[in-house]
């Protein structure tokens, strides 16, 4: 304690001193504030983790620069003229373009395997980490220069905008293809999909109303609006996959980084411009609000999602079980006078089974999917009413089977029946996929009531059916390993599951060519992602795996002992 005449020193001065306003330490303390924020964000920026970040974006803004040429351009690009670019889409300039891509697309698969081995903890320092909001703050800075790229790895933007412009023009794109409105966006349409009517939601469809209803046929600025429409299903999945960790035991920065940070998601659905995008954000956000026992709002978000596009419409029936669940617990609770979170009696782990409190599951469970089923009606009449379309999109959904490639199993089946055999093709494929239609339809069913127990076991009933779907449809593409992936990453996952991950999200990442062309068929360039594939995989628990570096010259014992 200071003498008292140091007190009495110390009470004066402060009585003289000039009183410091409230106006001036509220802005004093938003000075600090922002300058701790800067000092943050410049530790981070020197850091390993903010080079990752750096290199990351770097590897986006080649993707960008490099699609001009090597992309999947339009037919005819009058601003590549305007700018003498066009060279960048013939001979020399092609290829020097779809080189500045790969280089671009390797980038970003580095720096994601390099935040992902420090984020899991596999980092070569020592209290290394990367938070939750750093790496949100990276997916922003990463999809950045995508928003202003070409369609990448995909040429569906473009038919996307021609369907919005049929709504806008008066058609009905449940009943005719684009082929039916000719103009400056039919040009683009790949001629596969030129005939097909849209296999999409009237959610959808009513977005590209708008879309083309504001830009026109003006398809650079249609691009770039589509993905604009896409960025709320991508704050939606940077929402609600860390969240599901809550109710499925993982770690929400792992999710985060596996699910949405991925160059597979990101590339594909932001560079692509693809609607799951929107529909996986939306499915993500409904399960985890029924999950916190907002069933009816859940229901509602996800019935949404399913506007956008009808595979969302699989977590339903799974949800179902998950609100019976949940209305077990509440009466045991009512009745125990406890709070729901609490009831953890073994009678209440089966949505199916009598209990106490739910003595006529069966009513109950017809109660809860009538009142599911209601609301989702409730949400797609009033979407199908605004758009002035009826239902058939359910229709469309078989215009699948135009696609060919190795990603299906039906496909494999045909193709090596065909070796085989002196068979051909297409009546081969014609059996495999009723085939493996049957087996999906068995796997559904059964993958539904195996996975009534609880929460958990609902949502990886989910996973599981989406898994069934990519596998035995009579299509898959890259992007649609994005449905499981955004649920898979919720749960505890080891290390070697999150390594054969890394390798899968990659391989799929390379497979396709910049124009969107299918690589499969090509054995160097199968050989090559698998190549990189495994590195990817092998580099998230080694930082050298292939042994590249050499060894750090031995410092001299004089240095050694000074040190």
């Amino acid at each position: 304690m200071p003498p008292p005449e140091t007190r009495a020193d110390t009470a004066e001065s402060i009585a003289t001193a000039p009183r410091e306003t409230s106006a001036d330490a509220t802005h004093a303390t938003s000075t600090d504030g922002w300058r701790s924020r800067l000092h943050t964000y410049a530790d981070f920026a020197r850091s390993p983790e903010g080079h990752a970040a750096l290199l990351g974006f770097f590897g986006a803004v080649m993707i960008t620069f490099g699609g001009l040429g090597a992309g999947s351009v339009r037919r005819r690009d009058p601003l590549l003229e305007a700018m003498h670019l066009s060279w960048l889409r013939f001979g020399h300039g092609y290829a020097l373009s779809t080189m500045v891509i790969w280089v671009g697309v390797l980038l970003m698969i580095t720096a994601w395997v390099r935040l992902g081995r420090t984020t899991i903890g596999l980092g070569d320092r020592q209290g290394a980490g990367v938070t939750l909001n750093e790496l949100r703050a990276i997916v922003g800075i990463w999809i950045f220069p995508l928003l202003f790229a070409v369609p990448m790895f995909s040429r569906d933007a473009y038919s996307y905008l021609a369907q919005g412009a049929l709504l806008r023009d008066g058609f009905d794109p449940y009943q005719v293809g684009p082929v039916a409105n000719p103009g400056v966006l039919l040009d683009n349409v790949s001629p596969v999909w030129t005939t097909t009517t849209a296999p999409y939601g009237p959610v959808f469809l009513l977005l590209g109303r708008a879309i083309t209803a504001i830009t026109g046929d003006n398809v650079v600025a249609g691009t770039i609006a589509l993905r604009l429409v896409m960025l709320p299903g991508l704050a939606l999945m940077m929402w609600a996959v860390p969240y599901l960790t809550k109710h499925l035991g993982g770690k929400p920065a792992v999710a985060l980084w596996l699910a949405v940070l991925n160059p597979l998601v990101l590339i594909h659905l932001i560079g692509g411009v693809h609607n799951e995008m929107l529909m996986v954000g939306l499915m993500c956000a409904g399960i985890a609000l029924v999950l916190e026992r907002h069933h009816v709002a859940g229901i509602v978000v996800v019935a949404i999602g399913v506007a956008i596009k009808a595979t969302a419409g699989i977590a339903l029936p799974f949800l179902v079980w998950i609100w019976m669940l949940h209305e077990k617990e509440r009466r045991a609770a009512q009745r125990a006078g406890l709070d729901p979170s609490q009831v953890t009696d073994s009678e209440h782990d089966d949505a199916a089974r009598a209990s106490q409190d739910m003595p006529h599951p069966t009513m109950m469970f017809a109660k809860i999917a009538g009142l599911g089923l209601g609301v989702f009606a409730a949400v797609f009449v009033a979407a199908s009413a605004i758009a002035g379309v009826g239902i058939g999109w359910l229709t469309a959904l078989s215009g699948s089977k135009k696609i060919i490639n190795w990603l299906s199993l039906p496909t494999i089946m045909a193709h090596t029946v065909t070796w085989i055999t002196p068979l051909s093709t297409e009546p081969v494929l014609a059996i495999t996929r009723a085939l493996c239609a049957l087996a999906l339809v068995a796997v559904l069913a059964w993958t539904w009531w195996r996975f009534r127990h609880s929460e958990r076991e609902a949502v990886l009933g989910i996973l599981i059916a989406f898994v069934a779907i990519v596998i035995l449809s009579p299509a898959a593409l890259p992007w649609y390993y994005s449905w499981p992936l955004a649920l898979a990453a919720g749960f505890a996952l080891s290390t070697g599951t999150l390594m054969a991950l890394v390798g899968l999200c990659t391989w799929l990442m390379l497979v396709f060519q910049p124009d969107g062309s299918i690589g499969l068929y090509n054995f160097w360039h199968v050989m090559a992602a698998t190549f990189v594939a495994v590195v990817a995989a092998l580099s998230l628990r080694k930082v050298d795996p292939l042994r590249l570096r050499t060894a750090p010259t031995e410092l001299p014992a004089a240095a050694t002992s000074r040190s």
